[in-house]
């Protein structure tokens, strides 16, 4: 991974109106605010419209969560986004994700193991990633194993990574004190 400068530094929440403040906190998890939102503090009014996009894509589509997971760690990868990939390399791990299937879905699609289903899913973030558009050979394939609802919800999931690789990369979010490779 390509380790990025911290450009915007992370907000102290306790200088944001109250109303800012609990948009914020809104989005923690076991009582932690991630690094992500404290940088996305700085700017309340992007982050109250961007989770609940974000929500969908994260827990409320179609997708099982393995597809959804190696979808998004896919992207990560291919966007060198080492924040985005420490992350859900941990939720992946957490959620029966293998060791040997996050190391495979570094080397893509045509590495050895994948199932046609499963190679066919990780091209999807390789067609977008490289075209900007599933190719017709990978949608086809796709269609076989997945429903309308399911094909869309696999292009927002790989959209909404990439947007949020490419924030990460930029605004130069550190890694959470708990991920694997963060500062201590």
């Amino acid at each position: 991974m390509i380790k990025r400068k911290q450009r915007v530094p992370l907000r102290d929440l306790s200088t944001m109106t109250a109303e800012d403040r609990a948009t914020v906190e809104k989005n923690a998890m076991n009582g932690q605010v991630f690094n992500i939102f404290k940088v996305l503090a700085h700017h309340p009014a992007l982050l109250k419209r961007w989770t609940p996009f974000a929500g969908h894509i994260l827990s409320k589509q179609t997708l099982p969560f393995r597809d959804r997971e190696l979808l998004i760690l896919r992207i990560g990868w291919l966007n060198q986004a080492e924040y985005e990939f420490a992350q859900h390399e941990q939720i992946a791990r957490r959620g029966g994700i293998s060791e040997e299937d996050i190391a495979r879905l570094k080397e893509g699609p045509k590495a050895k193991g994948w199932s046609a289903k499963e190679a066919a899913l990780l091209q999807v973030a390789d067609d977008l990633f490289e075209n900007s558009v599933v190719s017709d050979a990978t949608w086809e394939t796709m269609s076989k194993s997945y429903s309308t609802e399911q094909l869309m919800d696999a292009v927002f999931t790989v959209g909404q990574y990439n947007l949020v690789s490419w924030a990460l990369n930029s605004l130069g979010v550190p890694l959470d004190d708990f991920l694997p490779g963060a500062k201590k």
